[in-house]
């Protein structure tokens, strides 16, 4: 009889487990789960406008293989997350169950898996790139390979790429699902 201890027991965290067991996250690696993957990025623009915050999200299949949504909503929190100690964006796309929709103070009514969504498309993604507008300044974030960071911090939180008007807000999230 073989041997059987705890030696033979995994444990997946993070990231990591989706990118084992994709199908406990999404149904299925063929069209479906990527027709999920493109729904989890797009509910959390359509979020923002039952919210009311947002009046338009546009959706755009790109040549190169990447799918690109894009809203005019607040844009997703950079600050740097009370827990975590890293910019809460960064949070919301690397760990599982972070996310704005869990309280009941910010969003009523919500699609999408709650919390694991943007985070599973990421782990699921040869690459992402997210841009965010806040406060008058644009922000970047970048993973590949299934979730790891691009983008070096800059005294803990994502640096400032450009400048935009105070009125100019949103989230555009490209990303590149693996094969």
């Amino acid at each position: 009889m073989e041997q059987y201890s705890g030696n033979q027991i995994v444990v997946l965290e993070g990231l990591e487990a989706v990118r084992k067991r994709p199908g406990m996250y999404i149904g299925s690696t063929g069209p479906r789960g990527l027709h999920h993957l493109v729904w989890e990025i797009l509910d959390n623009g359509i979020d923002e406008h039952l919210a009311g915050y947002c009046t338009q999200v546009d959706i755009k299949l790109r040549k190169d293989g990447g799918i690109e949504i894009k809203d005019n909503g607040r844009g997703i929190p950079v600050d740097l997350h009370p827990i975590k100690k890293i910019p809460s964006v960064r949070v919301v796309y690397t760990i599982l169950h972070a996310g704005g929709k869990f309280g009941n103070s910010v969003y009523k009514v919500s699609g999408g898996l709650h919390g694991v969504g943007a985070s599973v498309v990421n782990a699921l993604s040869k690459r992402m790139i997210i841009e965010i507008k806040r406060d008058g300044k644009v922000y970047r974030d970048e993973y590949v390979n299934g979730g790891h960071p691009v983008v070096e911090l800059e005294n803990g939180l994502l640096p400032v790429v450009g400048k935009c008007n105070k009125s100019d807000t949103g989230t555009k999230v490209t990303f590149y699902p693996d094969d």
